[in-house]
């Protein structure tokens, strides 16, 4: 079955949140975030979302004809988020993090590059994303990009907490660590489900990347403990993407 022609739910006009999950594959919590947000038209009837069969097909649609990095993203990234990007090489690395900087500017979201995991200074880093097409200079004109030198790991999150204190009421916090040298892993691994937690409650947008290399050295263990800490995981090769969702343990 083509895919853009919806067949679920025999042939109502009308789709619940229930008929969409089931025919994407995904859970109802996804489908009312993109409700939310305002990615998949929808209206309310009562107390419960209603999605007409066109708007889907429409959204449908507009996810096949993404073909971008930054398109994918965006329908990929959500707020409040948290995802680990496996990159192939450096080079995609780079290439990932002006994506997700870029999304987040669209998002009229502030912008913070946290460097201390990385063994470029701040003003490479600002180079490779001006060439990959963040325009840095007007954005920390207007305030909207913090470059933050990273001395502290373990103060990730109380530096996150004063962030968002000074923003604007409503503005999320997109921000962005690497992990492009060997790390302590234990060490890393506390700061990320830190992190993960504050995500939870909090109005951010979290992406830590990570060389193929670094993860290459991992035990197996530690790997799952790493995606399973994070909403999300991008692998990404020079074939292209993988993106997934962390689904919770259902109640026992």
């Amino acid at each position: 079955m083509d895919r853009t022609s919806v067949g679920t739910a025999g042939d109502k006009e009308l789709l619940t949140v229930e008929d969409v999950a089931e025919y994407m594959g995904v859970g109802r919590v996804t489908v009312h975030r993109w409700c939310r947000e305002e990615r998949l038209p929808c209206s309310k009837v009562g107390k419960s979302w209603r999605i007409r069969r066109g708007a889907l097909e429409d959204f449908l649609r507009r996810g096949e004809r993404s073909s971008t990095l930054d398109g994918q993203l965006a329908s990929f990234f959500s707020v409040p988020d948290s995802v680990l990007a496996v990159a192939q090489n450096l080079d995609l690395l780079h290439k990932i993090d002006a994506a997700f900087f870029r999304v987040g500017e669209a998002r009229g979201g502030l912008l913070v590059k946290f460097y201390g995991g990385e063994a470029e200074h701040g003003d490479d880093l600002k180079a490779q994303l001006e060439q990959e097409g963040v325009e840095v200079e007007r954005l920390e004109a207007e305030g909207r990009l913090i470059m933050r030198p990273e001395k502290d790991p373990a103060a990730r999150r109380e530096e996150l907490v004063r962030l968002l204190d000074k923003t604007k009421e409503g503005t999320a916090v997109w921000t962005s660590f690497n992990w492009a040298v060997e790390v302590d892993l234990d060490t890393a691994m506390e700061q990320q489900e830190s992190l993960s937690m504050l995500v939870d409650a909090e109005h951010f947008v979290v992406k830590t990347a990570v060389v193929a290399d670094v993860v290459d050295g991992w035990p197996t263990k530690a790997l799952m403990r790493a995606q399973t800490s994070h909403a999300g995981t991008i692998w990404a090769s020079e074939k292209g993407l993988s993106l997934s969702r962390t689904t919770p343990m259902p109640a026992s």
